[in-house]
């Protein structure tokens, strides 16, 4: 008797190897980097960039992709947390960090840019064979070709709870914001619906990179001589650059004569610079100095005048760079690493101070969109005894009838008018001037005498600046 017949087996594929993606793994290290090490995509970005130019991995087109995949991840988290949960079985904090993250770029290929459905599926499934393995990158496949069922608006739509049952939630949800910050900035902002989403749809836009030629060192003719680049809005000393602009290019700025700055933090310093003085103008002081960007400006400006500028940072580091920004600068200056709290200097020696105080932040989320998420509202009760001690000793160092310049990159109530008000309680020797014809051809800036800028309104960090006199 013959053994039955078996039907042959079809030969197994062959095992293929994941395809190796340089773009997308670069976006994947930094996502990583920023999670893992609370570092800023600011910061951790421009090394990879330029390691893997280096290795010759990368051109101009590749490096944009990953900017754009890393920075348009960091700005739509909130909305892309919602989308994931609404397609997976279980909470999102038993979804492992770095499968998260791989699903979140994949999320934004699909609803944030023009890369075809399938395009950003199949490479968002590579990228999880290579990070993770094959067998989560199974999860990912699936995730993400439920996600890639509907568009950024239908999702939203489906994720976010109606504007008139929970306006704040649904502006969270929508904007990618935190709720707390969205009660916030609506705070801050004051007035109704549309004020506000244009406000946090700004923060998810990506900032233009604006330069300050320093006066004295550099002008804005020569640098807009530079490809791509247009004259600021406001600041006499600005000069933006067109998407793809790289600052690294332009000689003035690796000479040190011009730098990178927005163009809010430049209207700042000319505010504190253009106030009108009784008596010397001699002696300025920037007591929260690091990084050095307004402390530059301010020396240039002072040295126009033969005034000399002492600044003062209290970390060595950022002392450090202060001492690198100034370097050049044609008027005397002296960088100091010392607490603003205790200072080493006397009393009513300034005829300027600036203190621009350590705050949340929150004025500058279109460059830094991960401080969103780690910021909490305690952070504004940890943050209040620095910013109100630097604003009383600021108004002792200074001179009667000198000028005294309060900013922060916040427009957070509890860190701009509240601050301000309280120390001038304890200060009757002050008077708060009228900040705004300080900023001539500049729109819009409130009911003063302070002035808040933003970002939706300006085109700059949401900046805040009080100036006060002391009087006696």
């Amino acid at each position: 008797m013959s053994e039955p017949s078996r039907r042959p087996r079809k030969p197994a594929k062959p095992y293929r190897r994941p395809q190796k993606d340089p773009v997308r793994i670069l976006a994947f290290e930094a996502l990583r980097a920023v999670d893992e090490r609370d570092a800023y995509a600011n910061l951790v970005l421009p090394p990879l960039l330029r390691k893997a130019r280096e290795k010759g991995d990368f051109d101009a087109r590749d490096a944009a992709l990953a900017t754009e995949l890393v920075y348009g991840t960091l700005r739509r988290q909130g909305t892309y947390d919602a989308v994931i949960a609404a397609c997976v079985d279980r909470p999102l904090r038993e979804v492992d960090p770095p499968v998260l993250d791989v699903l979140s770029l994949g999320v934004h290929q699909l609803l944030g840019t023009r890369i075809p459905t399938h395009a950003a599926v199949s490479a968002s499934v590579e990228l999880a064979r290579v990070v993770l393995g094959d067998g989560r990158a199974k999860f990912v496949n699936a995730v993400l070709r439920k996600v890639a069922q509907d568009d950024l608006q239908g999702w939203t739509e489906k994720v976010a709870p109606p504007y008139d049952e929970d306006p704040e939630d649904h502006l969270a949800v929508v904007h990618s914001h935190p709720r707390w910050v969205v009660s916030a900035l609506w705070d801050s902002l004051g007035g109704g619906r549309a004020g506000i989403e244009e406000l946090l749809a700004a923060d998810n836009e990506r900032p233009e990179v604006t330069l300050v030629a320093r006066p004295g060192r550099a002008t804005t003719e020569e640098l807009l001589r530079e490809d791509a680049a247009v004259p600021g809005r406001w600041s006499p000393y600005a000069v933006r650059l067109a998407e793809g602009g790289e600052p690294g290019a332009v000689e003035a700025v690796r000479e040190g004569r011009a730098g990178v700055q927005d163009e809010g933090s430049q209207l700042v310093a000319l505010a504190l610079a253009n106030a009108p003085l009784d008596g010397p103008d001699e002696k300025w002081l920037d007591g929260c100095a690091g990084p050095g960007g307004k402390a530059a400006l301010l020396g240039a400006l002072a040295a126009e005048r033969g005034a000399t500028l002492l600044a003062s940072e209290k970390q060595p580091h950022r002392a450090g760079l202060v001492a690198k920004a100034l370097a050049g600068n044609p008027g005397p200056y002296q960088v100091i690493a010392a607490d603003g709290t205790r200072p080493p200097w006397r009393p009513g020696t300034f005829d300027r101070v600036l203190v621009d105080v350590p705050c949340t932040g929150l004025g500058a989320l279109r460059r830094r969109p991960e401080a969103r998420w780690r910021r909490r509202p305690e952070d504004l009760d940890n943050f209040a005894p620095l910013q109100r001690g630097l604003l009383r000793t600021a108004l002792d160092s200074v001179r009667v009838g000198g000028i005294v310049g309060y900013a922060t990159c916040s427009p957070h109530l509890a860190e701009t008018r509240a601050v301000v008000a309280d120390v001038l309680k304890q200060h009757p020797d002050t008077e708060l001037i009228d900040a705004r014809p300080l900023l001539p051809g500049v729109p819009a800036l409130g009911e003063g005498p302070d002035i808040q800028l933003w970002p939706h309104v300006h085109g700059t960090d949401a900046m805040y600046l009080a100036l006060i006199r002391r009087t006696a």
